[in-house]
């Protein structure tokens, strides 16, 4: 070795390295393998080559029962390997792939713990040899290396080509010696010669050996082989034999009540003409293979599959309108639209015998019931009830299956819901169907399609059967919170059913009659224990949620719940208690303060500062806008995590009130040095949609004239550049919103009045509508006074009253 280092292949050897002892195996240069590496000393020896140029030493272990070996214990004499990859297993352990590079020896232990490191010396093979014996004697082992493989030896199929493109001995010698399979010791020892002649001498001697044994085998095997004629003869007799006594019935063979088994249950599972001759083709396979083939389990859950799928079991449809009513009016309150749909489903399927049902999706913010409307429907309807959770699938196999090529391939969650079923007709619930995702393995919502379009799905193909199953009895449902992210064909198949949120009154009416009735269940409470006053259960409603549904709702009934279980429960070791009624009181004693605090919008009427009512996918929300000014160059900032359409609908509103400057007393020059600041508080919260146009529009209005918004006004709608009122949607929960938050008048567009027969009675009797046309009218009822001013007055105005604040 030159120096410290030496070059190999292209890779510098250094004189010292990480060193890592292996077990019953002897690594030879040029050799490949892989290598499980579970000691902490050794892990840390890969980690260490690993940083640097990936070179490691190889050196056996001359005791393989030792796992923590000395320096003793380790041959001296190894190779010098480059790991060419590395893998972590789950138990731990990692497997890495090396590369024989350089034998070399150990000088002398430089490092003991936390892994040996060792300072080495690269050993060369001696050049001076006899080339004709060298010559004569690779012959010799190779025409013995062929014998070996011909008499059954089980080496590498591609030994033969690669030896036969060696000349060198030493080389030659390494490669028969690594596959052949010998003793460490022997390894070894042709491992540390560094003569080639000598070793492939060696070699030749144990390959002459070993023909021997094999040559004394293989006479062995023919021996047996007569033997074996004899024995087919025989094992023939005792088949005839096993036939006469099953016809006798004196006794069975267990494959073939295993195949008359299957047989029996194809028959009776009254599948498809298809199914059935391929079901029975695949019995025919599996009779014909050897039962402990990898194979013959594959089929025989295939076969099984194909048997438990119900083909033409139904179960039978309740078409009692009266009583489906009750179910459905007993499991939910309100909720009519959607009841109403069910129901007129029932009474087609009652005048006329169609299974092609329509596809509902009940869309609505989180908790106001739509999961637990599908079991409703089930029961009202007589039929099984499965659901399918979609949030979060990618995988198109998920929806169709893997195909039967794969290891461990099962059907799509279709067919595998059938089969819970036990019939072909139930309600089949797609949860969450607006969080599909889509990557590499497919896009889920594309596999749906067919699924989900009546004219289609009566051949519905799973990969898995690779077999037509028809879906067209099968009762969907969907649920979402938000349309926007469904594919546009996916939506396009499904009817539509908008689920609003719940009023405070409707609140604690379902409160009484289903949630608190579950928790005290649930806690180990009884009714005469424990009751709730209306004023507590509001108490809840207005200070502790501010939700669309009912689930935070719920968690704080049972949280209450539980803290009178804990008192009874210590109260019971020294008697029986009293019933606690839950009052006002007590729920701050068990929630803590308040977590909404009413609005200080509603304190006093404001300039520059206007309510308006916003839709999210968890239900309707009042948002603020406020406007102030400042010098500049006649531009509008927005401001709030606001998206595009939102930035447009401000540049809406800031060009119409240019356009009609003047009527409100300011002049065009204020605009030209002066600019606007629009900012929606709560800025950490995405924003977007045109339905803020009507409330921008006031708020910089109350700015530019210093007259101030009524403090009991909301309003929804976009503006045009022209001053029209445009229709917004989700005016329900925006309603909802405004009565949660005491408003007392609402401004909404007139083309939405026809969206009012929607609204809870006891909204309307609470909140005021005004349905408006234009963004003057609006102005004239949300200012406490006309921001229209006469021509003459206009002229003499040369900037906006808000500009001094």
């Amino acid at each position: 070795m030159s120096e410290n280092e030496e070059t190999k292949n292209g890779l510098k050897i250094p004189e010292q390295m990480a060193m890592l002892p292996v077990k019953d195996v002897v690594i030879f240069p040029y050799m490949i393998l892989p290598l499980f590496v579970g000691r902490d000393s050794s892990i840390k020896a890969v980690e260490e080559s690993l940083k640097g140029d990936r070179l490691i030493f190889l050196a056996t272990q001359k005791d393989i029962r030792e796992d923590n070996p000395s320096q003793d214990s380790i041959y001296t004499v190894g190779t010098v390997a480059v790991i060419m990859r590395m893998r972590k297993l789950p138990d731990g352990r990692i497997k890495i792939l090396a590369q024989g590079l350089k034998k070399a020896k150990v000088k002398n232990f430089q490092q003991i713990k936390p892994f040996f490191n060792v300072s080495l010396e690269v050993l060369e093979d001696m050049k001076d040899y006899e080339e004709n014996e060298s010559a004569d004697l690779i012959q010799i082992v190779k025409g013995q290396l062929e014998k070996i493989i011909t008499l059954g030896k089980m080496l590498s199929p591609d030994i033969i080509l690669v030896v036969e493109e060696i000349n060198e001995p030493g080389r030659l010698a390494d490669l028969v010696t690594s596959n052949l399979g010998l003793r460490v010791q022997e390894s070894q020892e042709i491992l540390e010669s560094l003569n080639p002649l000598e070793r492939l001498r060696k070699v030749h001697t144990m390959l002459t050996k070993e023909l021997e044994v094999l040559t004394m085998q293989q006479q062995i095997k023919n021996q047996a082989r007569e033997e074996e004629n004899k024995g087919q003869r025989e094992l023939f007799l005792r088949d005839q034999m096993k036939a006469i006594k099953n016809e006798l019935g004196e006794s069975g063979d267990p494959r073939a009540e295993e195949i008359n088994e299957f047989r029996a249950k194809i028959e009776s599972a009254q599948m498809s003409e298809k199914a059935e001759g391929e079901a029975l083709k695949q019995l025919s396979r599996l009779e014909r293979m050897h039962p402990d083939a990898s194979e013959a389990a594959i089929i025989r859950s295939y076969i099984e599959w194909l048997c438990d799928l119900p083909w033409t079991k139904q179960s039978t449809d309740k078409l009692d309108l009266k009583e489906a009513k009750t179910i459905l009016d007993a499991d939910h309150f309100d909720l009519e639209k959607v009841k109403e749909r069910i129901l007129e489903v029932l009474a087609v399927k009652k005048l006329k015998n169609n299974n092609q049902g329509p596809i509902i999706c009940l869309s609505g913010p989180p908790g106001v019931g739509k999961t637990s409307l599908g079991k409703s429907i089930a029961r009202a309807m007589g039929k099984e009830f499965v659901r399918i959770s979609l949030g979060g699938v990618h995988d198109e196999a998920e929806i169709r299956g893997h195909r039967r090529t794969y290891v461990g391939a099962m059907p799509g969650r279709i067919i595998q819901a059938l089969k819970q079923a036990g019939t072909n007709n139930p309600v089949m619930l797609f949860d969450e169907i607006d969080k599909l995702g889509r990557d590499h393995k497919g896009d889920p919502s594309s596999a749906l399609l067919e699924v989900l379009d009546a004219e289609q799905n009566d051949s519905f193909r799973d990969h898995y059967l690779n077999l037509t199953f028809d879906l067209s009895n099968v009762f969907f449902l969907c649920t979402a919170n938000r349309l926007d992210t469904i594919p546009h064909p996916l939506r396009d198949r499904m009817e539509i059913i908008q689920l609003s949120g719940y009023s405070d009154s409707d609140k604690i009416k379902i409160a009484k009659r289903y949630l608190i009735p579950k928790q005290i269940e649930n806690n180990g409470l009884t009714e005469e224990q424990i009751s709730f006053q209306d004023k507590a259960l509001k108490k809840v409603v207005r200070g502790y949620t501010r939700e669309a549904g009912l689930r935070n709702f719920e968690r704080l009934i049972g949280s209450c719940v539980r803290k009178v279980a804990h008192k009874v429960a210590l109260w019971e070791e020294e008697g029986p208690m009293p019933s606690i009624s839950v009052t006002e009181k007590k729920i701050q004693e068990f929630l803590g303060p308040d977590t909404y605090a009413d609005s200080d919008l509603r304190e006093k009427d404001s300039i520059g500062v206007c309510t308006g009512l916003a839709w999210t996918q968890l239900g309707g929300e009042v948002l603020e806008v406020e406007v102030t000014s400042m010098k500049g160059k006649g531009m509008i900032k927005c401001t709030g995590s606001l998206g595009d359409v939102m930035k447009e609908s401000c540049q809406a509103s800031f060009t119409w009130i240019r356009s009609q400057c003047e009527r409100f007393g300011v002049s065009s020059e204020w605009f030209e040095e002066n600019e606007l600041h629009v900012h929606f508080p709560s800025a950490a919260t995405p924003k977007d949609g045109p339905s803020a146009g009507i409330t921008i529009t006031t708020a910089i209005v109350s700015h530019l004239t210093g007259i101030p918004i009524r403090k009991d006004v909301a309003m929804t709608g976009e503006v045009s550049v022209r001053g029209r009122v445009l229709i917004i949607g989700g005016l329900k929960e925006k309603s909802l919103a405004a009565f949660r938050e005491g408003v007392r008048d609402v401004i909404i567009p007139h083309q939405n009045e026809k969206d009012l027969m929607d609204i809870p009675k006891e909204v309307k009797d609470s909140i005021k509508f005004h349905p408006m046309k234009h963004v003057e009218d609006v102005l004239e009822i949300a200012l406490t006074q006309s921001p229209f001013v006469k021509k003459s007055r206009a002229k003499k105005v040369s900037r906006g009253h808000g500009a001094a604040a």
